[in-house]
């Protein structure tokens, strides 16, 4: 599944107002990290991530490696911010246009 232009708009939209709920330090990632973001993303459905000012990694890089392994999409790419959206799989909560 891909998402349209309009349901990225309306996941931005949704992601606006929410605080990270992960950050992305000096180890850059590594197998706990995307273990954290999996479970946010079961637990959130869209999240933000934070890349700290030490990440050792790109920003793009962290972003479609995160996205990949996850099985999530990416929603939005701003400066140091991730906005990541994979739908619950059993009882999804947001509804997209």
């Amino acid at each position: 599944m891909t998402l349209t232009g309009k349901q990225r708009r309306h996941l931005r939209g949704l992601g606006h107002h929410l605080d990270p709920v992960v950050l992305v330090g000096t180890a850059g990632i590594s197998e706990n990290l995307v273990t954290a973001v999996d479970q946010a993303l079961l637990d959130h459905e869209l999240i933000k991530i934070r890349l700290g000012e030490n990440s050792p990694d790109d920003r793009k890089t962290v972003s479609k490696t995160l996205s990949e392994r996850t099985g999530s999409h990416e929603v939005q790419l701003l400066g140091r911010t991730i906005l990541l959206y994979r739908p619950h799989p059993e009882k999804p909560r947001i509804r997209l246009p």
